[in-house]
């Protein structure tokens, strides 16, 4: 048993992506660094115990890394009928009693009794829903031979639009279900599927956008959701209100100059929630940013591109194009969830609920990134152009 484990091992360090595995190692351990600053706060036992949570996340991310990258993923998306209602069902357990709004107003979080934290379906569905709309693709290419035709550029815009509009109604929270459509873009746009098909898209919901708002059509409970976006081109539209989180992150991050006001002593980290608010979530690039200054906040863009480049470079050498499309996706998410967590802190994105991978405070959002990054392992483990050369076994 011991040898057996041994092998598998040796077998995992011979043929994983480390590279991988130590560039996300590295952005968590600097995320905890900002996130003790960020909470303590509070009480410096309380940043402690927080602290330890993500290093307990970390510890925990990296067996589940190990473990998705020995899967063998076209076995499990042949049971693409399970995959489904795992999406939906995991989704609408949101309406359950175990469904709770977490502070955010959203109900886009689950708390089931003797787990210490709380679970978002919309993380683990994520990468559930890359694998299935992968497999919907490469069934399109191999029974259809064609997706540039409308019916194959419908069926998967129906998938994603189906299950962006169910997460949505049942949660309310708009951020994550945007990104159950970038995912489809880039994954639509690597396959293949016509130009024109993406034009009718953004032309029909670019028109309904402004067909709603000429005719003041949007309810009134989502008056809020437009005025997220109405902040962006006038700053000074309810700076007390919606516009307080940001305005508040580009105080911080002005403050920092090049090195910041070091490590620990950023004036609005240090002060109340209501000084600098979500900083340990949403806000944590404002954090790095007042007190690690503009190096601070180069060092993390910098290691957020070092990992989608790095899962770019296996969805380029993938052995099939499932597996390509796959590793796009998992990219997708990264770059959607960055670019818009770093622009809303810089406040030329809306408020909506999206933290920064890998640094933003969550356990579960730690332990969903490394599965979906251990995905992307087992691609390149199965990549031939990517395996190393294997040495003996330990023995």
């Amino acid at each position: 048993m011991l040898n057996r484990l041994k092998d598998t091992l040796a077998d995992f360090i011979q043929q994983a992506d480390l590279v991988l595995l130590g560039l996300c190692s590295t952005a968590t351990l600097y995320g905890i660094v900002l996130v003790f600053s960020a909470t303590r706060y509070l009480d410096p036992s309380k940043g402690l115990r927080r602290m330890i949570t993500q290093c307990a996340a970390l510890g925990l991310g990296v067996c589940v890394y190990i473990f998705f990258s020995m899967l063998d993923l076209e076995s499990i998306t042949r049971k693409w009928k399970w995959i489904l209602a795992f999406n939906v069902g995991f989704i609408l357990l949101l309406r359950t009693p175990f469904g709770v709004a977490g502070g955010t107003g959203n109900r886009a979080w689950l708390k089931f009794p003797g787990i210490p934290f709380q679970i978002g379906p919309a993380e683990v569905v994520k990468i559930t829903f890359v694998l299935l709309l992968a497999k919907q693709i490469e069934w399109l290419w191999q029974e259809k031979e064609d997706v540039k035709s409308f019916s194959s550029a419908f069926a998967v815009a129906a998938h994603t639009l189906g299950l962006c509009g169910l997460y949505f109604v049942v949660s309310h929270d708009m951020g994550n279900g945007l990104v159950f459509v970038f995912i489809f873009l880039c994954m639509a746009f690597v396959a293949g599927f016509a130009l024109r098909w993406f034009l009718l898209l953004f032309s029909g919901v670019g028109g309904g956008i402004a067909a709603v708002l000429l005719l003041d059509l949007v309810p009134k409970d989502m008056k809020y959701m437009l005025n997220r976006f109405i902040v962006l081109f006038d700053h000074s539209f309810d700076p007390q209100g919606v516009g307080w989180q940001q305005t508040r992150s580009l105080l911080a991050i002005g403050s920092g100059g090049l090195w910041g006001q070091g490590y620990l002593n950023g004036s609005q980290t240090q002060s109340g929630s209501t000084s600098l608010p979500a900083k340990q979530t949403d806000l944590i690039f404002s954090v790095a940013g007042e007190e690690l200054g503009l190096f601070g906040c180069l060092a993390i863009m910098l290691l957020l591109l070092a990992i989608i480049l790095r899962i770019l470079l296996v969805a380029r050498k993938a052995r099939t194009p499932f597996y390509r499309y796959v590793c796009v996706g998992m990219a997708s998410i990264l770059i959607f969830q960055t670019v818009i967590n770093i622009g809303m802190c810089l406040f030329v994105m809306p408020t909506i609920g999206i933290t920064l991978p890998f640094f933003s405070y969550g356990g579960s959002s730690v332990l969903t990134l490394y599965m979906a990054m251990g995905v992307v392992s087992g691609i390149k483990k199965r990549s031939p152009e990517m395996r190393r050369v294997a040495r003996s076994p330990l023995r």
